[in-house]
């Protein structure tokens, strides 16, 4: 998985670590309520075999597998603050995974959209959405026969 952030001009300090060097959780109760959205991408490789497989409506024991991923990447985004330590619960207004074989065939590239009017971003959500549809795709079918490109 690939993803960037933003340098804030002027920014020396971890904003999650307080005077002494101790873990917090950031104070966003001073912020403005803004819109605010993020995009995370994953990219997963597979072999001719599994990418073949893609192609039916019963890719795996649980169903289509693309369509499984999506809504694992969703469930996921809208639990983040569950899964990641001193990170905010934002009620998220959307989220879109979309999934799907890349042109070559080898690949399923996943991208994960979500916005929300807010007082902190949405990286995270995205991030998480992204990296759950990943993983599912790996449990459902692909399980010792793929590996992560990012």
């Amino acid at each position: 998985m690939c993803f960037t952030q933003k340098r804030v001009a002027g920014a020396t300090e971890l904003s999650h670590l307080d005077a002494q060097g101790r873990v917090r959780m950031v104070d966003v109760g001073n912020k403005a309520v803004a819109k605010r959205t993020a995009h995370a991408r994953a990219i997963v490789r597979l072999p001719a075999a599994a990418a073949a497989a893609l192609a039916s409506p019963r890719s795996s024991r649980k169903g289509d597998a693309l369509t499984v991923a999506q809504i694992a990447g969703v469930m996921a985004s809208k639990q983040t603050s569950a899964l990641i330590p001193l990170c905010h619960a934002v009620p998220l207004d959307v989220c879109v995974v979309d999934v799907a074989p890349d042109a070559a065939g080898d690949c399923v590239v996943i991208d994960c959209h979500v916005s929300a009017r807010h007082v902190t971003g949405v990286e995270m959500e995205a991030l998480v959405g992204a990296s759950t549809a990943a993983l599912a795709l790996y449990e459902l079918r692909f399980y010792r026969r793929i590996y992560s490109k990012h």
